[in-house]
């Protein structure tokens, strides 16, 4: 008999990568541990040879178990939307969403109440990180669609206002003296544009304080360190204030990136969510 790729091992396959281990992706797929690690077991019986080994307390896939993931997602979107087309409700699967962490409080509750809207029986699962880090993760089929912040790749879903903010008791220094800045460490789009606007209009930018992530932000820009560029939309973040007196930070563009394979409808159902928040911000 010629080799067979079933469907239900293959869905494990996909859970132990997306959920991050073999006990997480049981529990998502809501069937034993030993029975995705037959299911594993299995893949690697057809294919002859290993696909997922021990790191530690986690599962790493190997070279050939990453090939065979990529073709593992392809084979269960093609099948998912066929069933779909034939009007039979797909009952398991996660969507993982991945998210830049500039306006994640308007965005995530938008995206999630849509995705569960089209995808009913699916877990939606998020990921927050830096754009850069969650293209690569589209790319390799990790996170099925990112919203990201990007001049270029994916579908265009609207303009993320920019505002600078500080903490109350922060004043701008005197004409001609170094700006403090709170910004992200590179590489980082909004702080090249945060540099450029101020240089443009007089201003000498003096990196105060730099950070990976938003919360380091917050909290530098709290603790009276610098100004920051945030997001526009939504509530001012707490703790700070808009100032007034720098030069207008021009909006960017957000992305939608889906992976190979993903459902056709998928970019879409995001991109209407981001749409709908940029616009009544």
């Amino acid at each position: 008999m010629s080799a067979v790729l079933d469907i239900v091992p293959l869905r494990s396959l996909v859970a132990v990568a997306e959920c991050g281990g073999f006990h997480r992706a049981a529990a998502a797929l809501h069937i034993t541990q030993s029975a995705v690690s037959q299911h594993v077991r299995k893949l690697e019986k057809v294919l002859d040879r290993p696909l997922v080994v021990r790191d530690g307390r986690r599962g790493r896939f190997t070279p050939e178990g990453e090939e065979l993931l990529a073709e593992a997602r392809h084979i269960l979107a093609a099948h998912d939307e066929a069933l779909r087309r034939l009007g039979v409700e797909t009952s398991d699967g996660v969507i993982v969403v991945g998210s830049s962490e500039h306006a994640a409080d308007q965005l995530l509750p938008e995206i999630a109440t849509a995705l569960r809207t089209v995808f009913p029986r699916r877990q939606v699962r998020f990921r927050l990180d830096r754009s850069g880090r969650l293209a690569q993760a589209v790319d390799n089929g990790s996170v099925d669609v990112a919203v990201v912040l990007s001049a270029e790749r994916g579908a265009f879903a609207g303009m993320l206002p920019l505002r600078w903010y500080a903490a109350p008791s922060f004043r701008l220094p005197p004409p001609g003296a170094p700006l403090p800045l709170v910004v992200f460490d590179e590489p980082c789009a909004l702080r090249r544009r945060a540099v450029e606007a101020l240089r443009a209009a007089g201003w000498e930018p003096a990196i105060a304080c730099e950070a990976a992530y938003l919360a380091g932000i917050l909290a530098a820009a709290r603790a009276g360190l610098g100004v920051a560029v945030l997001a526009g939309v939504g509530g001012r973040p707490e703790g700070l204030m808009p100032l007034a007196g720098l030069p207008p930070i021009e909006p960017t563009a957000l992305r939608i990136r889906v992976r190979a394979g993903a459902p056709p409808s998928l970019a879409a159902v995001a991109a209407d969510a981001v749409a709908q928040v940029v616009t009544s911000g």
